[in-house]
């Protein structure tokens, strides 16, 4: 047998074993716990095959979302060669939606590094311009905002600029990511609070090490590449609470480590940053592949929060946020 051919074989076994796997504990797990009052809203999910060999398909994903009581989920695109392995294009966000309307939000993605300014040829977009002729197709295709952005610029570098004008002229959230690679900000976030007060009226949702790494006041640029230890105090004075309470159109994504952790590794300061900053979190798993392990949902459960809290922070928010009306 070809190797080519076994490598194919031996591929489509695992992903089959990975779905069957998927499959009977969403059995399992649904029949074992009652439904919750307070279903999610799930701001941050990817589709494709972020690992090689554990690929999430749409029909996953909702199995997934039907096993943890999420109601929707935004599905991410990953297009940025700094953003991941295997490129994850809009296309395939718009195609989920397709199949699984009532259930899965696509999001937009555009590398502003493919923009140039008028008269000059050193990318394939016209300026602000091209980019909103862009956005508004994949507004009109179904998107509700755009992410996850994640580029090797600097938070505030003028082709960013150029990206947030053109979706705030279009009206698409950001979702970004911020660490000390991708859209890299300095410790006290002044690139972020540059864009806050450049677009005050543009949603900003942050995420990942960097952005949640700024919970805490002694956070240093070192710590926007890692993870913290859990428990660690968080110390006063941190960048988040000051910009959230500053800047109406920042937003928090609980998803992926940095989300969790960042309320993990202080539980009791954890719990009131949710409750005070409640308008303004999401929450988020940032799954990407079959079986994964998402220890928000326990965290969340364990902090005991006001279900005025949970409600807006669960779905409230993004409902409001992408515009999904009367939900």
């Amino acid at each position: 047998m070809p190797l080519q051919t076994h490598r194919r074989q031996f591929l489509s076994a695992a992903l089959a074993t990975s779905a069957a796997c998927l499959c009977a504990g969403v059995r399992a797990s649904a029949a074992d716990k009652p439904a919750r009052k307070i279903k999610y809203i799930d701001i941050h999910t990817h589709l494709g095959a972020f690992y090689f060999g554990q690929e999430l398909t749409a029909e996953l994903l909702v199995r997934f979302m039907d096993q943890h009581d999420v109601e929707k989920a935004c599905v991410l695109p990953l297009i940025s060669p700094e953003s991941a392995p295997i490129t994850q294009p809009v296309t395939t966000a718009i195609a989920a939606y397709r199949q699984f309307p009532e259930r899965l939000i696509p999001f937009a993605s555009l590398d502003p590094r493919a923009v140039t300014e008028p008269g000059k040829r050193t990318g394939h977009v016209g300026g602000v311009k091209g980019m909103i002729d862009i956005l508004k197709r994949y507004q009109d295709a179904g998107c509700r905002g755009l992410g996850e952005h994640k580029t090797g610029l600097w938070f505030d570098a003028p082709q960013q600029m150029a990206l947030y004008e053109a979706c705030d002229a279009v009206g698409l959230p950001i979702l970004f990511h911020l660490d000390d690679i991708r859209n890299p900000d300095t410790p006290g976030l002044p690139r972020l609070e540059n864009v806050l007060k450049a677009f005050p009226k543009l949603p900003l949702i942050g995420h990942a090490a960097g952005f949640w790494a700024s919970i805490s006041g002694d956070a240093t640029f070192e710590d926007f590449g890692r993870y913290p230890e859990v428990p660690k105090k968080i110390a006063p004075g941190g960048a988040l609470d000051r910009l959230l309470k500053k800047y109406p159109n920042l937003y928090g994504d609980l998803s992926e480590p940095g989300g969790e952790k960042a309320i993990a590794r202080d539980p009791a300061f954890g719990r009131e940053f949710l409750i005070r900053n409640a308008d303004q979190l999401l929450f988020g798993t940032d799954v990407l592949m079959p079986e994964q392990k998402i220890p928000q949902f326990d965290l969340l459960d364990s902090l005991k929060l006001p279900e005025e809290v949970q409600y807006k922070i669960f779905r409230g928010n993004a409902i409001r946020l992408l515009k999904l009306g009367g939900e």
